[in-house]
Formats: structure tokens, sequence, C-alpha cells
């Protein structure tokens, strides 16, 4: 048997009632992940441990059996291994976001969606103009980029943009959780506000204003770590190859600590204009090499934290009848038989713009399962579901029980 896990980012929702009391996923005609759920079965599962914040981070490693609150660092370490930063005993590492602020209010957390060549160029400059030898920013994709603070303390308060569009800047910044952590708290405001001083004159910001377009205008340093003790899914399952698949630097990261490898897919870009069918094929040949696939598009999160219900019930869709459709048909001329699971990571409600620690829907199928009474796909139907509600390392294990 081998094993693909299909992860969309943040697509399950709270029910709202301008739409009819439904969310994106009840309201989306996702008619091949239902087939999926009538012949397989379903259930709930809890992925955010309730000491620990609801972030993706936290919530891709539950999925995967990981003891969240033994291996989590930070999700700025995840992200330096799928850069291939290697970091050193007391770098402290920082995902850095570039965002845009208007009235000194944080207006999102994406600097609009910024281009990964125009973001590259200014991570470039700043690093010329405020990189150290203690101090390095190093560029990723699009908004998400890496700070690496040599011997910096993790005692820090950081709260994610995405968690707080429309505040006050100045009543979200990072902050010391006590008095080891004041110097580098120091360090990483100075840091923002030198950054604000100097990308707003830029010639990329300049011309983004022209266009019309959120300028990149300030750096947001959050979720500090240092490199995790983490096993492979190989030391923890016996799994004997993975890979994963992913447009985020995160999902990458964490693949890399898993043991997984990481295939890059032409075209995949975390939004909903992602290389839908690019990152279907790629799982399909990932398949005939390797026992385990995971296979992670991040469009429904992103039109979460926008705040598009209507995007976000076409991004669920696009991966029902441009991923699923596609790999169901497919695995079916494979050699050897394969399970799938689908679910989300965690809710990220349209309304809300951030991610919640609700549980989550799943189902898992497989050749020869007993199916349960569910019939389709959704957060309400889950819950009649023959698995329950799951804690999360409990849904690896049963995934996999038939290796």
């Amino acid at each position: 048997m081998k094993y693909i896990i299909i992860l969309g980012d943040g697509m399950s929702d709270q029910p709202e009632i301008e739409h009819g009391g439904l969310t994106p996923l009840m309201a989306a005609n996702i008619t091949n992940i239902d087939k999926l759920a009538e012949k397989g079965r379903s259930g709930l599962l809890k992925t955010i441990p309730e000491r620990l914040h609801p972030g993706s981070e936290v919530a891709n490693l539950a999925v995967l059996g990981y003891d969240v609150e033994a291996v989590f660092e930070g999700r700025g370490v995840i992200e330096a291994a799928s850069m291939g930063v290697q970091l050193e005993p007391g770098d402290l590492a920082l995902r850095c976001n570039l965002i845009c602020v208007a009235g000194e209010k944080i207006k999102n957390h994406s600097a609009g969606h910024i281009k990964t060549d125009e973001a590259i160029e200014l991570i470039k400059y700043l690093n010329e103009e405020l990189g150290s030898k203690i101090v390095k920013f190093y560029p990723g994709v699009s908004y998400r980029h890496l700070l690496v603070i040599k011997g910096g303390d993790k005692s820090l308060i950081c709260i994610p943009p995405h968690d707080v569009p429309g505040s006050s800047v100045i009543d979200v910044l990072p902050s010391a959780s006590n008095e080891s952590g004041e110097e580098t708290a120091q360090l990483i405001l100075d840091l923002i506000s030198q950054s604000q001083k100097i990308l707003k004159c830029h010639p990329v910001n300049l011309k983004r204003k022209l266009d019309g377009k959120d300028m990149a205008n300030s750096i947001w340093p959050w979720s500090p770590g240092y490199k995790p003790a983490m096993k492979t899914l190989k030391e923890m399952y016996g799994i004997g190859s993975g890979a994963v698949i992913s447009a985020v630097d995160l999902i990458q990261g964490i693949g890399v600590y898993a043991g997984l490898d990481v295939i890059k897919v032409e075209g995949a870009t975390g939004l909903y204009d992602t290389n839908y069918e690019g990152k279907a094929a790629a799982a399909i040949e990932a398949l005939k090499t390797h026992d385990f696939v995971y296979l992670h598009i991040e469009a429904s999160d992103e039109a979460g934290h926008e705040g598009d219900y209507d995007l976000k019930l076409k991004t669920i869709e696009y991966l029902d009848n441009r991923v699923v459709k596609y790999l169901v048909a497919e695995i079916a001329k494979l050699d050897e038989p394969v399970a799938i699971a689908v679910l989300p990571d965690h809710p990220t409600p349209w309304k809300l713009k951030t991610h919640t620690r609700d549980a989550v829907p799943f189902l898992i199928w497989y050749p020869g399962i007993v199916p349960d009474e569910v019939c389709q796909y959704d957060e309400l139907s889950a819950q009649k579901g023959s698995y329950g509600v799951l804690e999360s390392h409990q849904f690896m294990q049963e995934f996999l029980q038939n290796k």
C-alpha cells in the first residue's frame, strides 16, 4: 500500500447566515471528494494543542503525527530548512513577512501578495542596508522571507500579521516575554522601524504605488525559534520513502525535517492561480517512486485570509476538479494500491480572516475499506463519521494502519 495526503490549507470554515448557513466547503461543488467520502470513512481531527497558536506550522506537524509541543521551535527554523539555510547553535530564526502598513495600521500581511522577483529585490536591499554579522535576511517566496539573528533570545511575544489585519502597528509590535528577551526584542523593533524608513523610497515600492498596488513598506518578524530535534517519518512509522509537494516554504521545511524529498512544481504560487494540474501530475509521478506523498495546496487559506468567500469556494472547487479528479483516475492505473486522505490543517474562516483551532473534517479511503454512512465531505457531515473525533497523533496511525 502507498499513501497520499491531499491537504487543502485552511479549507474548513464556520457557517455564516449571509450564505444560508453554508460554509464554502458545504456550498462548493466537490463531487470527486464527495465520492471518496461516500466510499471511505470520515471524522474530525484536532490539530491544534490547547497551549499552542493555531498556525499552519503547528497544524501540519500535527497532521503528520508529531508531538508538536515537544518538537515545535517556530516557523522560521522550518522555513530555513526549505531554503537550505544552515542554522548554527544559538541562531534565532524568524519568519519575516513583507507587509503593507497604511495609516499606521496593518493593511495586509502579504504586501498585496507581492511578486517574488519584486520581493527578492527588496530583501536584498534590506540586507545591504540593515544586515550585519549578527543580522541577516534571506529571500523566500512572495511576502514570506527569513530573518536570522545570531545569539538571539527567543523569549519573545510576536503576533503573526495575518492574525491582526487592521490593527494599529503600535498595539501589536513584538515584545519580550521576560527580561532575557529584551535586547533581542529591541533589536527587532529597531529593524522594523528602519525597514519602514528605507522601503518606502525603494523603486519597487514607488512603482507599486504608481500602479495602485499595496506597498511592501515594512517587515514583520514573527515565530522565533532554534533548530528543532525531529525524527523522520521513516523513524516514526517505518515509511520507506516519502515526498512533499507544496509552494510554501514552511511545508517544504517540515518535509525536510520529516525526511521527505521536496518536489517543486513550476507555476506553483501558493495562491488561487497556482498550477493545480502540475501539482497533481507531480504527485502521481512521486507515487511511482515513493511510498508516501504529502500534497499541500495553499490557495484556500489565502482566500480565507483575504476574507473572500467566493474565492475560497472557487479554490475548493479547483482542488476537487483539477487535482482530486485527476489523482483518483491516475491512482487507479498504478500497479500498487494507494490510500487517500483529504483534509485541511486548520480552519481559516473567511469572515474572521484568521485561523481557528476547531477540529477539521477528514476522510480516508483505500481499496477494501468498509465505508461509513457519510456521503459527502464537509464540516457538518464529518461529525457523523465513524472515526469520531481524533487527537492529532491518532490520524497518521489510522491512515497507515494497512502499511
